[in-house]
């Protein structure tokens, strides 16, 4: 599942529209809607994202000592 996907379920649950989400984070949704078809976005912006969406974002690494990078 690519992150543009998670994205937009997470608005599905939440009941937002990607242009609230675009313009909860700063952005145009014009703008937001091509950085979706790319699916690149930095952490920076994924905090953002989880941020306006009332969630957590998390991407890592957990090993089975339970150290997390």
């Amino acid at each position: 599942m690519t992150i543009s996907q998670k994205i937009k379920m997470a608005l599905a649950y939440k009941g937002m529209s990607e242009a609230e989400l675009a313009r909860a984070v700063g952005s145009s949704p014009q703008a937001f809607n091509q950085r979706m078809k790319t699916g690149k976005f930095s952490t920076e912006e994924m905090d953002k994202i989880a941020a306006a969406l009332e969630a957590d974002y998390y991407f890592g690494f957990q090993f089975k000592d339970g150290t997390k990078i």
